[in-house]
């Protein structure tokens, strides 16, 4: 989600670059209309959105078309380099967390790829890591799209942390073997009780988690936490091409005619979230209540 959220930055600057002319309401309303389009391109991350309204404030205040341009460049920039500060604070704060020593386990990729730069579950493994912590990475693959199996165990090797990729449906047999200590994922959107949307395959690895007894971290900035949804039952899910299930490249895999879902997230329900891991700090339940706290001071 960070990801999309500074990419919608910089469209929304490059969208601003390309208007001709020196009326500034005509500029605006041009790229009201352009912004729009840009925060429906991915529903479930909140980001985006955040993103977008940041830059358009900007647009808005800016006294002339020239100096819109100028400023909603620079304000791009700063949103990038603020993901990369903000992502190290989480990793800073997440450290606490995560055992001297044994396995954790991922889904999906929340590392430098997935953000402005650092990550954000893979930040906090990363800071670990750096402060001598002896880890070693369960990485699903995260189907249908691989994000696991591609980027995140890309990104762990680059770094030098062990890592062992497994298929998803084999996170619940290394939990139950002892070799997992805690989970930690990123997030796309945090409702204002604690629910948080992540990739499709996050909730039952929760309840997984649940049941054996192993710590679940969600590590997200707080421009994923949406405090004007009571729940994660509002956070609406994008479904994806049927294509990403039925085909392997250009193999098709599955028999012509059959239906298909391909929801690209879900939502873990609060009660099986340990605890959340912002820049400002890590909070524990009772979500509704630390949340807004945390939110009103930050």
């Amino acid at each position: 989600a960070p990801a999309i959220g500074v990419t919608a930055a910089y469209a929304v600057a490059l969208a601003a670059q390309d208007f001709s002319g020196n009326n500034h309401a005509t500029f605006l309303s041009n790229l009201k209309r352009q912004s729009l389009a840009i925060m429906e391109a991915r529903p479930t991350a909140v980001n985006l959105r955040w993103a977008v309204r940041r830059m358009l404030a900007v647009a808005c205040s800016a006294t002339s078309v020239a100096n819109a341009k100028k400023s909603l460049v620079n304000e791009a920039v700063l949103i990038h380099k603020e993901d990369v500060n903000t992502n190290q604070a989480i990793g800073r704060h997440g450290i606490c967390l995560l055992p001297s020593s044994g396995g954790v386990l991922t889904h999906c990729n929340a590392g430098a790829l997935a953000t402005g730069g650092y990550g954000t579950a893979i930040g906090v493994i990363r800071s670990a890591w750096e402060s001598g912590k002896q880890l070693h990475v369960f990485s699903t693959e995260t189907r249908p799209f691989l994000q696991g199996a591609r980027l995140t165990t890309w990104e762990l090797k680059r770094l030098g942390i062990p890592t062992t990729l497994i298929v998803d449906s084999a996170a619940g047999a290394i939990m139950s073997n002892g070799e997992v200590q805690c989970v930690i994922v990123g997030a796309d959107r945090i409702a204002a009780n604690g629910d948080v949307a992540n990739k499709i395959g996050t909730y039952p690895i929760s309840v997984l988690a649940r049941t054996n007894g192993i710590p679940f971290y969600v590590a997200a900035p707080t421009s994923t936490i949406d405090m004007l949804l009571e729940s994660g039952k509002a956070i609406p899910i994008e479904e994806r091409h049927p294509e990403e299930v039925t085909h392997w490249r250009d193999v098709q895999t599955v028999p012509d005619g059959i239906s298909v879902r391909n929801p690209s997230f879900d939502v873990t329900p609060h009660d099986y979230v340990s605890a959340i891991i912002t820049q400002l700090g890590v909070i524990r339940p009772p979500y509704k209540t630390t949340l807004r706290k945390m939110m009103a001071n930050g």
